[in-house]
């Protein structure tokens, strides 16, 4: 079965653009298209798409507010958000929205390819270079703030989660941890399983809201 996709921008050249990129792939089809944010609900609803690529501006209720309701309503509906801009803060505000990945429009297309069949077989992208970059900023004001515990995680279970967040493999955290590779996948599944969380993205967001990530790297 092809990968069920959405586009959601308010101009119609650029919509077409995706559409004739996305079609040429054969696992891909496009199902429908929205120019509003609220277009983009009613057609999420009503076409229940495995992947809505959603432009983050748009006219009404824009696309920031249109990602929070399809991940409320449709959560199993995975939401690549597209944008023009770079500005860490529009990032930040995507994944919190509940975005599994974050593309920019003068990206090359292969990387919106990749997004769109990552987030269908339900894993997020996120580059390294993003989640670190999301990280020291959180970190820097969580140094404003009184330090605080996730419910009930140990102490080696938030390092888990600062190296998960930061993008390494379970073989990268084991080495930097000298932990064995069975011993950190044990840490990553008690800690989703704590958090009720089920996948790298959701531990991400989880990592920003929480305060959970320590202001000094974990020891190598």
């Amino acid at each position: 079965m092809p990968i069920r996709v959405l586009i959601a921008d308010d101009h119609r050249i650029v919509r077409a653009g995706i559409r004739s990129f996305l079609e040429s792939k054969q696992d891909i089809a496009v199902v429908g298209e929205a120019g509003t944010g609220e277009e983009a609900c009613a057609q999420a609803r009503a076409l229940r798409p495995d992947v809505a690529v959603m432009d983050l501006n748009m006219p009404g209720i824009g696309g920031l507010e249109a990602i929070r309701r399809i991940k409320q309503e449709l959560p199993e509906v995975r939401v690549i958000a597209l944008t023009m801009h770079g500005e860490q803060r529009f990032f930040l505000e995507a994944l919190a929205a509940g975005a599994e990945a974050y593309i920019l429009k003068g990206a090359d297309p292969a990387q919106l390819l990749e997004a769109v069949r990552a987030a269908a077989a339900g894993t997020a992208y996120l580059t390294p270079e993003q989640a670190k970059r999301m990280l020291a900023e959180y970190r820097r004001a969580a140094e404003r703030e009184s330090e605080g515990s996730g419910p009930g995680l140990t102490a080696r279970e938030r390092e888990v989660l600062t190296l998960i967040a930061e993008g390494l493999t379970g073989k990268a955290i084991a080495e930097q941890l000298s932990l064995s590779p069975n011993t950190v996948e044990r840490h990553r599944t008690n800690i989703m399983n704590k958090l009720g969380l089920h996948n790298r993205a959701e531990l991400v967001r989880f990592a920003i809201r929480e305060r959970l990530i320590d202001s000094d790297p974990p020891p190598t």
